[in-house]
């Protein structure tokens, strides 16, 4: 009996207890987390590492079993987002994983439970400036989700929206319970450069979203008040349209002032209807045209021969 003892310590000994025990340890610290509507699954590798690990990962639902997720990846991750077909906004979720090693596969390693619309982390919104005299508008971005869009998820999503001047963050202020994505800034001084950031609230989510990069604009002066503008822009359209109709129904007017028509002085007009009285004129015009004195010509042939025709033919044709 003492013997067996003795060989047994010494084979424990000699060969390790990875190899008595002829399992893998499982993967530590396994997780899951959700940003912005994803599903992912992260862990630290075992305590006893062995080389050349690869890992295998599962997840499921509360109302479904477990389906494949990442096969044989070296990495310490996996995102599930993949599955969209089988992930829903607000559905409970775990996951698993396993070490791999040649032959040898650790145990499955539970992660905790999350219900992915109270747990997601939302990220932060895009936030643009543009300045419009002594006020400036906002407009905001969602983030965009894996699965769904922010608005589908969360109907009662608000923006909370702090603002304050460049340099002086500590007199920061704040507008709350905005649903539009598009607000102005009336409150500020001209020609001041302000930084504006903007987190997104809701119901079912117990902290604000991610902040935005704070982004600054400068005013400049003050406004013009928008219905001297609208006036402007009436008056002018006005009078292009009465333009119009003026050039429409006093075309012939405007036509004979532009374009008149050239008139004779009266006493021009009767020189040149006036008879002539020229003498000259007169004596021409009655007296007769003179003969004409003329003599008559008669051609005669002189009989000799050209070229290309005889004198007889010369001869019968004189």
């Amino acid at each position: 009996m003492a013997a067996a003892v003795c060989a047994f310590i010494l084979t424990f000994t000699t060969l390790g207890p990875t190899v008595v025990s002829g399992v893998l340890s499982t993967p530590t610290n396994v997780r899951l987390t959700s940003y912005n509507m994803n599903l992912m699954l992260t862990w630290d590798p075992p305590d006893r590492p062995a080389s050349g690990l690869v890992y295998t990962t599962q997840s499921k639902s509360s109302v479904s079993d477990y389906k494949v997720g990442c096969v044989n990846i070296s990495n310490l991750e996996c995102d599930l987002s993949h599955l969209n077909n089988s992930i829903f906004e607000y559905g409970k979720y775990t996951g698993r994983v396993r070490a791999q090693s040649g032959t040898e596969s650790s145990a499955w390693e539970e992660s905790n439970q999350i219900t992915l619309d109270k747990d997601t982390i939302i990220g932060s919104p895009n936030v643009s400036l543009v300045s419009n005299g002594a006020a400036i508008e906002v407009s905001i971005k969602d983030p965009v989700f894996a699965i769904s869009a922010l608005r589908k998820v969360y109907h009662s999503a608000n923006y909370n929206i702090t603002y304050w001047k460049d340099g002086q963050r500590e007199k920061a202020r704040s507008n709350s319970n905005i649903q539009q994505n598009r607000v102005v800034l009336n409150d500020l001084d001209p020609l001041t450069k302000y930084c504006v950031q903007v987190q997104i609230i809701t119901e079912r989510t117990p902290n604000l979203s991610k902040p935005s990069a704070a982004v600054c604009e400068s005013t400049t002066t003050e406004e013009e008040v928008p219905w001297v503008a609208a006036v402007g822009t009436f008056c002018t359209v006005a009078m292009a349209v009465a333009l119009v109709v003026v050039a429409v129904v006093y075309r012939k007017h405007m036509s004979q002032f532009l374009c008149p028509k050239d008139t004779l002085p009266l006493h021009l007009k009767e020189y040149l209807l006036a008879p002539p009285n020229s003498s000259m004129y007169l004596v021409m015009r009655n007296s007769h045209p003179p003969d004409e004195i003329y003599h008559q010509v008669s051609i005669i042939a002189d009989g000799r021969p050209t070229t290309g025709g005889s004198k007889e033919n010369l001869q019968q044709t004189a």
